[in-house]
């Protein structure tokens, strides 16, 4: 080999060995790369064009029985349920499959919008039934059950026929038969839109401040002190899951530059006992507080309020847990729960004694 050669090969590995090294001490001390199973385990969405679905299929017959097992306590046996969550199905005809676009979006006397007459992909239906249901139990269908789900939903909207069998090598016809396929724009205005008489213009008419830019913003209103609490204190009024907390507005806001009296000191607590700090444990790996609050109601009632009605009946509690109910804190149902009889027992024994308290 050339020394001209050998100089062009010493420098390509340098270049290569010092793009590597770069990589590896990017975040020194912080982590690692993640695998290429890792990634896989993570890389899971289905886009439009439905590149990333998985291979399988389910019929509508499965669906129905995977739907009333796990999915009707919460939106109803027909998906018409409004008690938890909006309806999914309703509001779409068979006109609407023909032309792409669900007339009833258009008219301002009907009553509401359900996800089958809004959502113009088959895709993001696929993709969030696989992501995210059962709300207690997200990720834990199959892809036999997703695929039968959805070609259940499909069935209640007459969309498919009640004998289909929906799978990756048709879905993207069945694409051609939803309601809203066509209902998809980028042509937005502010509401209320062309369809019901408003103007068609951009929802906003920005440009690029080039000079003279405010470097301090300036406030323009604010909310007195007298009216901050009106409708009581938002913090209370939101759930405890998802991003919204809810300001605090039984104390007054801070000003900036202003100092901010601290709270008085609470008085110390007792330390956590070994039963509490497992129970809670249990509560935070069956997604028991998804549902329930400590101290306040969510979907069913705090466990505080449980712990009040139901105290020392750790026998019927572990049982309610397990086989779930409804009908004595209210209309909603609560699903049967697939956990160890050990652990519905120390969740029950611990509601039993006061939940902490």
């Amino acid at each position: 080999m050339s020394s001209c050669h050998k100089a062009i090969l010493t420098f390509a590995l340098l270049a290569i060995a010092g793009v590597a090294l770069g990589q590896s001490v990017r975040y020194p001390g912080i982590g690692r790369a993640a695998t290429d199973k890792e990634v896989k385990a993570w890389d899971i969405d289905v886009r439009p064009d439905f590149k990333g679905l998985p291979p399988g299929s389910g019929s509508v017959a499965k669906g129905q029985d995977v739907w009333e097992a796990k999915c009707a306590q919460c939106h109803g046996i027909f998906g018409e349920s409004n008690e938890v969550f909006s309806p999914l199905v309703g509001g779409t005809t068979t006109q609407d499959i023909k032309n792409g676009r669900v007339a009833n979006l258009s008219r301002t006397d009907y009553p509401g919008r359900t996800t089958l007459m809004k959502v113009p992909t088959l895709s993001t239906l696929w993709d969030y039934i696989n992501r995210a249901m059962p709300w207690t139990q997200p990720k834990t269908l199959t892809t036999e059950e997703v695929y039968a789900v959805t070609a259940f939903m499909l069935n209640l909207g007459n969309i498919v026929p009640d004998n289909f069998v929906l799978s990756d090598r048709n879905i993207a016809q069945v694409q051609q038969r939803m309601p809203n396929r066509n209902g998809m724009t980028t042509q937005h205005a502010l509401w209320p839109g062309k369809e019901f008489g408003g103007a068609v213009k951009p929802d906003t008419a920005n440009t690029l401040c080039m000079k003279d830019c405010a470097t301090e913003p300036r406030l323009a209103s604010l909310l007195p002190d007298y009216a901050r609490n009106a409708h009581g204190n938002l913090a209370e009024q939101n759930r405890s899951v998802g991003p919204q907390r809810g300001a605090d507005t039984s104390r007054p806001e801070s000003k900036a530059g202003a100092p901010v009296s601290s709270p008085p000191a609470a008085s110390p607590s007792p330390v956590p006992s070994s039963d509490h700090k497992a129970a809670v444990a249990l509560l935070g790996k069956y997604s028991c507080t998804a549902c329930h609050g400590i101290d306040k109601k969510i979907v069913g009632p705090g466990f505080l309020d449980i712990a009040k009605k139901q105290a020392g009946k750790v026998d019927y509690l572990a049982e309610r847990i397990r086989k779930g109910g409804v009908g004595v804190w209210g209309a909603i149902p609560m699903p049967a729960q697939t956990l160890p009889e050990a652990d519905a027992r120390t969740i029950a024994v611990w509601i039993s004694k006061g939940a902490g308290q």
